[in-house]
């Protein structure tokens, strides 16, 4: 059985917003990010955390992946950030800013030491430094769960452009693609900014999916559906992985080592591929 968690839509959602804390126990979202660094300003980082750290204990978030991005280990906030969220329960640290294997091992350090050994690490690639050293990043500790791409980021330090089809960063997404899934890591794309741009947003996520991302962050609760719907397995997806499965397990029956399926040959890696599709359906409906 392939164990699958849905990742199609990770919302981050500043923790200095106690109304937009509540009203993501309420969204269809699959995972929401509580974010303490880019969103929060200097001064609301102590309200941040507390509110975040009270949303946790409170819990209602249901079967949502709960995941806080905390601050940098650059500044002072970082070590604050872990301490307010002792004792409350979340699946993941999401550390920013990430261009090292030593920053995630100083990070498991500290968590370690605060007890929180169930919590899963995420880390950000955002710089170019980062995705140059993203394989080392990747294989820095068994703990990391995934990355998540930072493509804003991305394009100030390259000195780019946001672009349809998103050309200037092609090289750097395909990086942190190879690398994730060298190391079985889940990898998250970038958020859109425009969030009004629905038809923008629909396009930059099909363009994920047929990368290979897992789902993408958002922004704004508006996208949700937009990404869950391009992340997502469709009814008739599903159908056509399963009529693909019994095509080739028949074909095994009468030891054949390849199938046919709809006019085209299939072998054990496409059986992979459609079990997988099974599996996220059934995850997803769960």
């Amino acid at each position: 059985m392939i164990n699958i968690r849905p990742r199609r839509s990770m919302l981050f959602m500043p923790g200095s917003n106690a109304r937009a804390l509540e009203k993501a126990k309420s969204l269809p979202c699959d995972g929401v990010i509580f974010d303490l660094e880019d969103a929060v300003s200097p001064d609301a980082k102590a309200q941040a955390r507390n509110q975040v750290r009270a949303a946790l204990l409170a819990g209602g978030f249901g079967a949502r992946e709960l995941i806080v991005r905390i601050n940098g280990l650059a500044t002072n906030w970082w070590q604050d950030d872990l301490a307010a969220l002792e004792g409350a329960t979340f699946d993941g640290i999401l550390l920013p800013k990430v261009e090292s294997a030593e920053a995630l091992e100083r990070l498991e350090k500290a968590i370690c030491k605060q007890g929180q050994d169930d919590k899963a690490l995420w880390a950000m690639l955002e710089t170019p430094r980062a995705f140059l050293k993203a394989e080392e990043i990747a294989s820095a500790t068994e703990r990391l769960q995934g990355l998540v791409i930072g493509t804003n980021d991305l394009v100030k330090d390259l000195h780019g452009a946001h672009t349809r089809g998103r050309l200037p960063v092609v090289t750097a997404l395909g990086i942190a693609l190879l690398v994730a899934r060298s190391y079985g890591l889940s990898v998250l794309d970038g958020v859109y900014n425009d969030f009004k741009n629905t038809e923008g947003l629909i396009d930059e996520c099909k363009q994920g999916r047929e990368f290979g991302f897992d789902g993408k962050t958002l922004i704004h609760p508006a996208q949700i559906d937009t990404a869950n719907d391009a992340f997502g397995v469709t009814a008739a997806e599903q159908a056509a992985a399963k009529r693909l499965i019994e095509a080739f397990d028949s074909a095994v029956l009468a030891g054949k080592g390849v199938a046919v399926f709809d006019g085209r040959m299939i072998e054990d890696l496409h059986v992979h591929e459609a079990k997988r599709i099974v599996a996220m359906a059934e995850a997803i409906k769960a």
